[in-house]
């Protein structure tokens, strides 16, 4: 837990030759044994626990996880497990993912016996699809950058005269003068090799971004595909003179990066409980999207708050809101279309079914004919937008591992879901319990732009979840509400919440510890001598910097708390180290260039004009 940003590969390995000595002819022998296959020990007070482990009570055990596929990389079999203690204490990401698939079937199969269609010994599961985003940067300038090397992001950095104002990246053709292309094409032949099918690339909006995105799959087997397809991306890039940057923001002023998680349910069968059409006829029941639908929109209001927890990675604290990832309040956008059609629902003036319309766009031309688009545009302002057979969770930080992103959505469904299956068993009607769930929640429902202020302040004063520091998302993990939840829903204990927020407030405190220390080291090691050699720049307010940043990071090692240590570092990183930037970028503004001795933004960001197709970097094609 709580790697992301940080280490390479977000995984924890143990590669065992499978081998022993005979003991009578001293032979070597190669014991495939099952019994290894499917269980092992090893430490588990080493790792990220929160209190979960100690030194003298260490053991820590895999157990195979048979929902996601093995697979073969080079000379090592990958076998996906789950990581819990001596007592059965998830000490994994894994561990509560699986709970909550387990929840989310159980109560999904009852819901969907009340609306018509009994399932029998078949599950509900979950699918997802991650859009993974990525900037790729030459390696030899990612070598002068400390804090890219240590941090994962450019913590100083003027602006390069030329950024994403004309727009004119996204979607632009990938360049075979530079070696990105080669590079991306080799990734997706790595990954292939390993039944990784990412299907789409293409350029982002930032210079040098990048974005992979998958066929959707199973939730489990599509997180440990994620897991190893950033792992890919990072040595593949090495091989051709670049590094792979996954942190979510990596450069000011410029777009950061996410990993939009495309959510649905449906069952094993292929009924998809978010299409209106084939869940209303597999049911036989018109209204049964409108009630599945009122139970989602009922746990997004009341559960937002977990909702932007799961997203509280240090570099989404950056990139939230800033008109490149939704804002920290967590509505969701239907469309008019839809919203029309519940809101009769909700008013008793109809219980027809749900049919999303279609028009046509004609443009006017022999050439292109007349074609259909659906009559709902694309709000890439919502934190959970609608899509059509699938919610689209957008706010997800690029690095980060998203087994917590659908525990939680999974999760709070199920709860919903359960709610709604107790109170039809007592007798009440279904149509009755979804109207009633609709009225209440209404206000989660926002068709509007999330980053017009004005509207923002609107979503404020209707009440829903705003958490704008995620330092204090994480800390809602334990609240009251929430530990009853996983607890009912059986995904996670009180213990077992207690220590991921201890985790993650840690992991977060680590970042920004991280990071200051890298501000310290180039004020003193580059930018004072820069400066001095320059003859320019602000000299004093940069020795002065160094003792502030000091001060501060004594101060949260010091904290009682790891909770209260986080909340020291939010301040150190969002205010301190900010005013000490402006200092650093000044004095960049004005050192000659042959003086300064850190990359630049127009040195990392642009490698069209900047490297060079070489004969070891041609565009890759596997023979």
């Amino acid at each position: 837990m709580a790697s992301s940003g940080v280490r390479h590969g977000q995984t924890g390995q143990v590669q065992n030759m499978m081998m022993a000595f005979n003991r009578d002819t001293n032979d070597i022998e190669f014991d495939f044994d099952g019994k290894n296959l499917i269980k092992g020990e090893t430490d588990g007070s080493s790792y990220p626990n929160g209190g979960l482990r100690a030194t003298h009570t260490a053991g820590g055990y895999l157990a195979i996880d048979t929902s996601s596929p093995i697979f073969l990389r080079g000379d090592t079999i990958f076998i996906p497990s789950a990581f819990v203690s001596y007592y059965g204490a998830a000490l994994d990401e894994k561990t509560p993912l699986l709970r909550s698939n387990a929840a989310l079937s159980k109560h999904g199969k009852r819901l969907l016996k009340h609306l018509g269609l009994d399932i029998g010994n078949s599950e509900v599961i979950s699918n997802i699809g991650l859009e993974q985003e990525f900037f790729l940067v030459p390696r030899e300038e990612y070598y002068r950058r400390p804090d890219l090397q240590l941090a994962g992001r450019t913590i100083i950095g003027r602006d390069a005269p030329r950024g994403q104002e004309m727009c004119d990246h996204y979607m632009a053709p990938p360049s075979l003068a530079s070696p990105a292309l080669a590079a991306m094409q080799e990734m997706q032949d790595e990954c292939w090799k390993l039944g990784i099918p990412l299907k789409t690339r293409h350029r982002e909006v930032a210079p040098n971004q990048y974005e992979f995105a998958p066929l959707f799959g199973l939730n489990t087997t599509q997180i440990d595909q994620n897991l190893m397809v950033m792992q890919i991306i990072e040595e593949v890039a090495a091989r051709h003179g670049l590094a792979a940057l996954l942190q979510e923001k990596p450069f000011n002023d410029v777009n950061g990066s996410g990993k939009h998680n495309n959510w649905s349910i449906g069952t094993e069968d292929g009924v998809m409980l978010l299409h209106p059409d084939k869940i209303n006829k597999a049911t036989g029941n018109p209204a049964a999207f409108a009630v599945i639908m009122s139970a989602i929109i009922a746990a997004v209001n009341e559960h937002g708050d977990l909702m932007r927890m799961a997203i509280a990675s240090p570099g989404n604290d950056f990139r939230l809101g800033a008109c490149e990832a939704p804002p920290a309040i967590v509505s969701t956008y239907l469309g008019e279309d839809m919203t029309f059609y519940l809101s009769h629902f909700k008013d008793g003036k109809g219980e027809g079914e749900y049919i999303p319309k279609l028009k046509t766009l004609d443009l006017g031309t022999h050439e292109v004919l007349p074609f259909e688009v659906p009559a709902e545009d694309r709000n890439r302002t919502s934190p959970f937008p609608y899509g059509g057979a699938r919610f689209e969770f957008r706010a997800v930080g690029s690095s980060q591992n998203v087994s917590m992103v659908n525990t939680v959505l999974n999760t709070i469904v199920a709860e919903k879901f359960a709610e709604f299956c107790d109170r039809i068993d007592a007798g009440e009607d279904v149509h009755d319990i979804a109207r009633e769930h609709l009225n209440d929640n209404w206000k989660v429902i926002f068709n509007g732009n999330n980053y017009d202020e004005d509207m923002q302040q609107e979503l404020t004063d209707r009440g829903i979840w705003r958490i704008d520091s995620g330092v204090e998302a994480i800390a809602t993990l334990t609240s009251e509400k929430n530990i009853k939840l996983f607890q009912k829903m059986k995904v996670l204990t009180k213990e077992e919440c207690e220590s991921r927020q201890h985790i993650l407030h840690d992991h977060y405190t680590g970042t920004v510890d991280i990071e200051a220390k890298c501000m310290v080291d180039m004020i003193n090691q580059h930018i004072i001598p820069s400066v001095k050699a320059a003859g320019v720049g602000p000299l004093s307010d940069l020795e002065a910097a160094v003792g502030t940043l000091k001060a501060a990071i004594a101060e949260i090692h010091a904290a009682d708390s790891s909770y209260k240590a986080a909340q020291l570092a939010r301040v150190l990183r969002l205010e301190t180290m900010i005013d000490i930037r402006a200092i650093c970028d000044a004095a960049e503004e004005v050192v000659p260039a042959n003086l300064w001795t850190l990359a630049t933004y127009k040195e990392l960001l642009f490698l069209d004009s900047h490297t060079a197709s070489t004969p070891d970097t041609e565009t890759f094609f596997d023979e």
